[in-house]
């Protein structure tokens, strides 16, 4: 099952002889149809960018955006974008507390 589209976000996904392709004219070509769906809810930077460079050339990105945001998703790659509890965000915090370091950097980022 694809992370973008499942039973639950797809009215009428369940009655007879309606499909992802009459929803999105798109088949199963999308990206997100092509990798297992972890990769779109990993704690890895990496990782992360991967998925969102998989979402830049889709053509259901805008939509699969907006409907994270209406959804107000908690987390994961949506639309080329990381959400976490419902808003986009530019990239994870680390578990654990901040190193001092990482601390003065940010405060340097804001004050630039």
């Amino acid at each position: 099952m694809s992370v973008l589209f499942g039973e639950l976000l797809i009215p009428g996904w369940n009655e007879e002889l309606i499909g992802l392709e009459a929803v999105t004219g798109e088949g199963l070509s999308l990206p997100c149809h092509n990798v297992d769906a972890e990769l779109f809810f990993n704690e890895d930077d990496a990782v992360v960018a991967a998925a969102k460079s998989l979402c830049a050339g889709c053509p259901m990105k805008a939509a699969c955006l907006e409907g994270a945001l209406s959804r107000q998703e908690p987390c994961g790659v949506w639309g080329g974008e990381l959400f976490s509890e419902g808003e986009v965000i530019e990239r994870k915090r680390k578990a654990g507390r901040p190193r001092i370091n990482s601390l003065n950097e940010l405060n340097e980022e804001v004050a630039a």
